[in-house]
């Protein structure tokens, strides 16, 4: 029987058709087809500027969108060989950690829920609600962030979020133990998932699989290890692997790996620069709109010497951080408000890097920049033709070796199990199909 699962089918999220050969319950042959969230990544980057692209990379791995806005801020750094400050690198390696127990979070929830296990998902809801709070007091989003900038980073992380973070950490360690009691030695989770979804080392190896699904095989390949980026090579953390290759222990992977990120964050909250900063010595603050309504009236005495409270998204504008956030460079990094409202060169600078034509210039060349995503391997190859845009953009997502291997992996099982072993896959339309 030939039957086609997908694209409205629950399981496969709108985004993917796979069709089907059954003998009885048996899948003997298997067609997948994706390209239906096909949004043009590659040439929209093309036609802006490189920090015009940041958006676009918010929209590839959305669950985990941190990731994909550092790694292509890291590309364009190598191609200009700007070097950024360490609390910049310490940041980037906290906001990643985060993003990517968000994101196991989500895949395991999900999968979980399509086998039966409803509260699973809801506790692992509740624990990604916590950190996609934290990510929220950085970047001022949830989701599609726009948080990186070729240089360093929008904005410093706000007051107390050393203390927020500590404390969200340790509710979702406690959910995380709530999760291992209810499935990892589940009878109906263990025959769902063990033995099912199997690929061996060598199979993985030669479609190109990273990440997890490669991690599950015994193959310990990760990006933070074998090419160290952003200081990861001060952190210590265990690369989990799996013997088997089959979904359970992809589970059993992606559950090690948040225990090991939240190792990560620890160890960079630990140990974070502060970084150089100019504060008022005398430590004198005033509301931003109390500021704006005395000198509507005139009443500027002394307001020069007056450290502004704003929102904390806004903060990484002020000059105050721009030392322990951004490049030391004119060529990437916008002057400071107060610089750009106070003399004529920061104004121009500004311009200079804003308009069309002028902007940030790559010298002519070729990089490929890769990154640990939550899924594996995630890199971006960047053409400079020493102009303001990009000439050539080529993104490699995670997800496309693993479903170009799918309809090998699901041959032989059964028809029920192909909502377990898509689940494992961790799938995001908006990498795959880009």
């Amino acid at each position: 029987m030939l039957l086609n699962v997908g694209p409205a089918h629950p399981a496969m999220h709108g985004v993917i058709k796979i069709q089907v050969e059954l003998d009885g319950e048996i899948l003997r042959k298997t067609d997948i087809e994706i390209g239906y969230l096909h949004r043009a990544f590659e040439k929209h980057c093309e036609a802006a500027t490189y920090t015009q692209c940041f958006p676009f990379t918010d929209r590839l791995n959305y669950v985990s969108p941190l990731i994909s806005n550092f790694g292509f801020a890291a590309a364009v750094e190598t191609l200009m060989g700007l070097q950024v400050p360490e609390r910049c690198n310490y940041i980037r390696v906290i906001l990643s950690e985060i993003s990517r127990i968000t994101d196991h979070l989500t895949c395991i929830g999900a999968s979980a829920m399509e086998l039966g296990a409803v509260s699973v998902f809801l506790y692992m809801m509740k624990a990604r609600e916590w950190l996609y709070e934290l990510i929220e007091s950085v970047t001022g989003a949830r989701l599609t962030v726009s948080y990186g900038r070729v240089g360093g980073v929008k904005a410093d992380l706000p007051e107390g979020f050393e203390e927020s973070c500590r404390a969200q950490l340790k509710k979702t360690r406690e959910v995380l133990k709530e999760v291992d009691e209810l499935l990892t030695r589940n009878r109906i989770f263990y025959d769902r998932m063990r033995g099912i979804g199997v690929i061996s080392a060598e199979e993985a190896i030669s479609h190109g699989i990273t990440g997890p699904f490669l991690r599950s095989t015994g193959v310990a390949y990760d990006v933070r290890k074998a090419f160290p980026y952003s200081l990861y090579e001060r952190f210590a953390f265990d690369v989990p692997i799996g013997d088997h290759g089959d979904n359970y222990d992809r589970y059993l992977v992606r559950m090690e790996e948040m225990q090991q990120a939240m190792l990560i964050i620890e160890q960079a909250l630990d140990t974070l620069p502060s970084g150089p900063t100019n504060v008022d010595p005398e430590g004198k603050v005033i509301e931003a709109d109390l500021m704006a309504d005395l000198g509507k009236f005139g009443q500027t005495s002394g307001l020069l010497k007056q450290q502004v409270l704003i929102q904390p998204t806004l903060q990484g504008s002020e000059e105050r951080y721009h030392d322990r956030i951004s490049a030391p460079t004119k060529e990437a990094w916008l002057p400071s408000k107060e610089q750009v409202y106070s003399n004529i060169e920061a104004l121009m600078h500004h311009f200079k890097i804003i308009m069309l034509g002028h902007g940030l210039r790559p010298p002519p060349g070729e990089v490929y920049f890769p990154v640990e995503g939550a899924n594996g391997e995630l890199g971006f190859y960047i053409v400079s033709d020493g102009t303001d845009r990009p000439w050539r953009v080529r993104c490699h997502p995670p997800c496309f070796p693993i479903m170009g291997a799918l309809g090998q992996i699901l041959v032989g099982d059964q028809m029920a199990d192909i909502v377990a072993t898509f689940g494992s896959v961790n799938m995001v339309a908006g990498e795959l199909d880009r």
